[in-house]
């Protein structure tokens, strides 16, 4: 995957509120854009995140149900995380399927980066294919307020339940997916 351009920095007038939360930063910021244009604009700033596609060797992919609270309500996704402090990409997703998802892989392939929402978050996910899983012996406890269930399904079911809409999924996962597909030879 070819590395996103480089960016083209606004020009910083000033500070005008900030909001601290768990891992995020809620930013108001006066700026002169490139274009010159100057106003107030809003910005999450996140330490940025990890996501895998974990393959089993029987071709079927491990999916999370997970319940989400901002939109109160259970939905499929790749196991995924934030990076800690100083943590690069791969570990931090390592150590997210273990917790996540009670798997490790041996084999890792890159599917680039994403930006999910890039109107007003600053956050970029490094995106995984993981193969050659095996489960965990003993789970690693991951955070007091994740509720998961670890579903696996056959590449087609996945497929199915992104077309027909019964199963809410977020677009992180569908466009790791389209990505793991590509890589994968199956579509």
């Amino acid at each position: 995957m070819s590395p996103l351009p480089a960016p083209e920095p606004s020009e910083l007038l000033d500070t005008v509120a900030t909001l601290a939360v768990r891992k995020l930063r809620m930013e108001i910021q006066h700026l002169r854009l490139p274009t010159g244009v100057e106003g107030n604009y809003g910005c999450i700033r996140h330490p940025g995140a990890s996501l895998a596609v974990p393959v089993l060797a029987d071709e079927r992919v491990v999916v999370l149900r997970q319940y989400r609270f901002a939109v109160q309500r259970r939905i499929l996704e790749f196991p995924a995380g934030t990076l800690e402090p100083n943590e690069q990409p791969q570990p931090a997703m390592e150590r997210e399927l273990q917790e996540e998802a009670g798997y490790s892989a041996t084999q890792w392939d890159s599917l680039g980066v994403l930006l999910p929402c890039p109107g007003y978050s600053d956050e970029v996910i490094h995106l995984f294919l993981a193969r050659q899983l095996t489960p965990v012996p003993a789970p690693v406890a991951g955070d007091d307020d994740e509720d998961i269930e670890v579903v696996l399904m056959h590449p087609m079911e996945l497929d199915a339940a992104l077309a027909s809409g019964d199963e809410a999924l977020d677009g992180k996962s569908v466009t790791a997916w389209y990505r793991a597909k590509q890589l994968l030879g199956l579509g």
